[in-house]
């Protein structure tokens, strides 16, 4: 299983440095996949609202009132329609992708269970409504769903009587049938919304919009293909003749050729068995989890700004506990804390400078503590020697930056980058134990855990507490969010910035000014 995901990995991440290129990290599709799958959700939801207006109930009133929609109103109605088809697809689509890559990169197990587990029934769900809507069009597309549906039903020891005998002639069907697909293929979405705003709850600035320009460039892209290919009925639906041939929406339909040749018990064991698979995927194996934050009262204020800034709610800000005139104080859940350190990052406690206490922040790691990450700051600086001395801050999760360390690059990994603190940027610029401070991670929009490179940057820029005092000469500092697949284009981008930080140290050492063209060396952006 570790193999199949490190080679799924580095697949998807080399997918997403080609879309780095092409839209840039703002707009690459792959890190928005659930939120595309939302926005999608509410394309199929507008444009549904939009045919319920005009689908009528009934044999043969359901197929004609489509008919009118696809053709003497083809200019909105048909538009819709084809929408409401291909929105529907893309959505399948998108929650595909995004439950391979959270499999591939294991965001999945430990703190994350509820979000994958509560994510299984919204398959069964999208599937559901998917069918539901083939079968209000009640062409012969529609009554091969409905028969192939009702075998799969009978196979089930649920109903008393066979159900695909109500599709044996015209006669046993009317509208009543209709009126309860239509009540069916609206309450389904209704109960996926539900599950929707369930799947989030344990995830802290969820995100489910994509970014607007995406959001515009997918929609047009439906939009022309609406236009260009718009979907269309089969003949009417006949009961008195088998339907042959159709032509199947292989999103939703796959599983009826499928049925066709095995028999429904494979179906039916294949479904429940991948189900439970899925809901118990969390726990083979169990994640071993690090250690999670712990609070430190005795420099605790209650100030909010860790339970803010997680990712994963796994902060709450409580009644005091300890006599103090603070009013309140972080207390952190075991059960779903990720052990990130952005918690520790976003502590205005967690400065480096202090010598005359333990560095023990508010809140802090167990392993590393922040202590720790001093400690090794100090010692990697300790062997540095020559011009462009620079220091570099990885992450666990991204490019792993121990294989760049040598007697002028000192090299310290975190958990997450969310966990620096700003203060020991400036520690190691203002103490010169590096000439140039280098900040790498998960690539934009891909973190790990979700918000580290985010809240770095908006820490950085002055737009989030802790900021980075505007003493720290920006121009030593340089950013490069990257994968594990970019070492050489990280090799090159710490090059290059040892090549301006050693002329800044030569121009400094001459007691001249450093012209306003040597600043800095722009953000290093991806190139796989």
């Amino acid at each position: 299983m570790g193999s199949f995901k490190a080679v799924l990995r580095q697949c998807l991440m080399w997918v997403e440095g080609w879309f780095d290129v092409a839209f840039g990290p703002k707009w690459n599709p792959v890190y928005y996949l659930g939120s595309l799958g939302y926005f999608y959700f509410w394309v199929v939801a507008i444009s549904g609202l939009y045919l319920y207006i005009f689908i009528d109930s009934g044999i043969p009133a359901a197929y004609l009132s489509v008919e009118y929609l696809t053709h003497d109103q083809w200019w909105l109605g048909g538009i819709m329609r084809s929408l409401h088809r291909y929105a529907s697809d893309a959505m399948v689509v998108m929650v595909a992708l995004h439950v391979i890559r959270e499999f591939a990169f294991d965001r999945y197990r430990g703190s994350r269970w509820f979000s994958w587990v509560t994510g299984v029934p919204m398959l069964w769900l999208i599937v559901i409504a998917g069918i539901t809507g083939y079968w209000l069009v009640w062409d012969t597309l529609a009554q091969y769903v409905a028969v192939a549906s009702t075998e799969l039903l009978d196979w089930l020891p649920v109903f008393g009587e066979p159900v695909a005998r109500n599709f044996l002639a015209p006669s046993h069907l009317d509208g009543r049938f209709f009126t309860l697909l239509i009540f069916l293929h609206i309450a389904v979405p209704l109960v996926l919304l539900f599950i929707m705003w369930v799947h989030l709850q344990r995830v802290g600035h969820a995100r489910t919009n994509p970014a607007r320009g995406l959001a515009i460039g997918t929609f047009a892209m439906l939009l022309v293909l609406s236009i260009a290919a718009p979907a269309t009925s089969h003949d009417m639906a006949d009961l008195s003749q088998v339907p042959s041939p159709v032509n199947l929406d292989w999103f939703f339909l796959w599983m009826y050729p499928a049925a066709d040749k095995a028999g429904p018990a494979v179906i039916w064991t294949g479904a429940f068995v991948g189900t439970f698979v899925l809901i118990i995927m969390p726990w083979l194996p169990p994640l071993r989890k690090r250690l999670p934050a712990i609070v430190n009262l005795d420099n605790c204020n209650g100030c909010s700004r860790c339970a803010a800034d997680c990712p994963f709610n796994a902060i709450s800000m409580t009644p005091r506990s300890d006599g103090t005139a603070f009013e309140f104080e972080a207390t952190v859940d075991n059960d779903l804390c990720t052990s990130c350190g952005i918690c520790v990052g976003s502590c205005p406690t967690a400065t480096p400078f202090r010598r005359a206490s333990d560095l023990v922040p508010g809140i802090d790691l167990q392993d590393p503590t922040l202590a720790d990450v001093r400690h090794q700051i100090d010692k990697q600086a300790s062997k540095l020697d020559g011009e462009g001395r620079v220091m570099v801050f990885g992450c666990d999760h991204a490019l792993q930056v121990k294989k760049f360390g040598n007697d002028r690059t000192g090299v310290v990994s975190l958990p997450c980058t969310g966990m620096l603190p700003p203060s020991f940027i400036d520690y190691v610029l203002s103490r010169r134990l590096a000439s140039g401070v280098v900040i790498t991670g998960c690539r934009r929009g891909h973190c790990h855990f979700r918000l580290g490179h985010a809240w770095t940057e908006d820490r950085i820029a002055g737009i989030r507490d802790p900021r980075l005092r505007n003493r720290v000469p920006r121009e030593r500092l340089t950013r490069f969010w990257a994968s594990p697949t970019d070492g050489k284009a990280f090799a090159q981008h710490v090059s290059r910035f040892q090549a301006t930080v050693s002329t800044l140290d030569t121009i400094e050492h001459c007691s001249r000014d450093v012209p306003e063209t040597t600043a800095t060396i722009s953000e290093g952006e991806v190139v796989s």
